[in-house]
């Protein structure tokens, strides 16, 4: 219930401060009841795209990042934007908590992070090439690239099409043998045709697409840091 503003009797004795904090009140109160339907709606369409995700390219998606574990390759992750904060938070992942105990860890890096050596080679380079060089530099045969993308792609804006850095580090990780995750949204976008794994987000919404790919992230760090564990209990292993 509202918080009455005044009586006819009383309102004139009460200081002018809590007459304006009562009336902030009952304004901040009515636009939390009004926004209850925005929020179970949201909340709706989260649990609506969980339940249509392809459960067959996440497991794929999983079996290459355990490979690369297994056969201790590197993992290198992608994107701009959002999905740039989100490369990196799965480095981390990767690195600690799916690691956390193992003797043999993780070797997963975000080309995101290093700010210098992003900012120098967007100058001299260009930004289409600022993935690309890094892996040139970096990008072993076998290893990983996880390439994270809203639109995987598809789409422009005043710069011009969107993501191309990111298809052009794909094209030169497939070109030199390493192997490609993509995760995207909308359509998929090129990138669910150029990975060898790619988990499309079922949203054309770029707060929900992006928000999902933190869930499949996470889903995937705790897939492998259990698949690692069960590897090292079996007899004679010490891997972990």
């Amino acid at each position: 219930m509202l918080v009455r503003l005044e009586t006819e009797m009383g309102s004139a004795n009460r200081p002018a401060g809590t007459l304006l904090r009562t009336k902030l009140i009952n304004k901040a109160r009515g636009r939390v009841q009004s926004n209850l339907p925005l929020t179970h709606e949201y909340l709706e369409e989260v649990s609506g795209i969980a339940a249509r995700l392809d459960r067959k390219s996440i497991d794929e998606a999983i079996a290459i990042l355990y490979g690369a574990w297994k056969n201790d390759n590197q993992v290198f992750a992608i994107g701009n934007g959002g999905s740039a904060s989100t490369a990196t938070h799965f480095a981390c992942d990767l690195n600690k908590w799916v690691s956390d105990a193992a003797e043999r860890k993780f070797r997963a890096f975000s080309l995101v992070d290093n700010i210098p050596l992003v900012s120098a080679l967007t100058n001299d380079n260009g930004w289409s090439d600022v993935y690309y060089e890094q892996l040139r530099n970096f990008l072993r045969k076998g290893d990983v690239l996880v390439a994270i993308s809203v639109h995987g792609g598809s789409g422009s804006d005043k710069a011009g099409p969107w993501s191309q850095n990111l298809l052009k580090a794909v094209k030169y990780a497939k070109d030199s043998g390493g192997k490609v995750i993509g995760l995207s949204g909308f359509d998929g976008g090129v990138l669910k045709t150029a990975s060898d794994a790619c988990v499309v987000v079922p949203a054309n919404s770029t707060p929900q697409v992006e928000g999902m790919h933190l869930v499949l992230t996470h889903l995937m760090s705790e897939q492998l840091r259990e698949m690692i564990s069960a590897q090292a209990k079996r007899p004679g292993e010490t891997t972990y």
